[in-house]
């Protein structure tokens, strides 16, 4: 296996690097968008609670101790309870896009990855061929053994490329979809307490 990837030249490096690279930015995320961390069920069914019984101290209290993004969104509802819907709905829409920011940091890294590697292969590719090329400018094709390294080179950095490329793609998909999951339920349960927030202000 590793004569096969040698044989690629030295494309197979930053191809490698890439790989490497975009695995690390997926594993990071998947543990930093975990439903528990992100939206903890027990808290929200908690801060919820606290609201309807309108322990808003209490609430914003647990806001604070949860340390997630959902207690840091809710926490503004809690905290402008007693002002205009619209106003606290701005304030939500303000935090919630700077949270939904972070939780998708560094998953650009992995399109990113699903973008250069294919290319990478390409390039490698047009770098076995012009070596295929300069030897049967030196030797004629008569000898097909020299031409083999040069065609092992184009053909090996292709199937790198594509495949970390494909999984990368479908890497960065799944992150995506899994931000947007989190972000909705971030958003039903900012709309929860937003109804009870302005609930009480009337």
């Amino acid at each position: 296996m590793i004569d096969f990837l040698v044989s690629g030249g030295p494309v197979m490096a930053p191809i490698g690097l890439a790989s490497v690279v975009g695995l690390a930015a997926f594993i990071e995320r998947v543990w930093a968008t975990r439903a528990g961390r992100v939206v903890p069920a027990s808290v929200r069914v908690e801060i919820l609670e606290l609201a309807r019984q309108g322990r808003w101290d209490d609430a914003r209290t647990l806001c604070r101790k949860s340390s997630s993004p959902l207690g840091r969104v809710l926490e503004v509802a809690v905290a402008h309870r007693g002002q205009k819907r619209a106003d606290i709905k701005g304030l939500l829409e303000e935090v919630g896009r700077r949270e939904a920011a972070e939780l998708e940091r560094y998953s650009g890294v992995v399109g990113v990855v699903a973008s250069i590697a294919p290319l990478l292969g390409l390039l490698g590719t047009v770098w076995g061929m012009i070596l295929t090329f300069d030897v049967i400018q030196q030797q004629g094709v008569g000898v097909v053994s020299s031409l083999a390294g040069g065609i092992s080179a184009a053909l090996v950095t292709t199937f790198a490329g594509l495949s970390v490329g494909i999984p990368a793609v479908v890497g960065h998909r799944y992150l995506l979809h899994r931000v947007d999951d989190l972000v909705l339920d971030l958003e039903e349960a900012s709309l929860e307490l937003l109804e009870l927030a302005t609930a009480e202000a009337a």
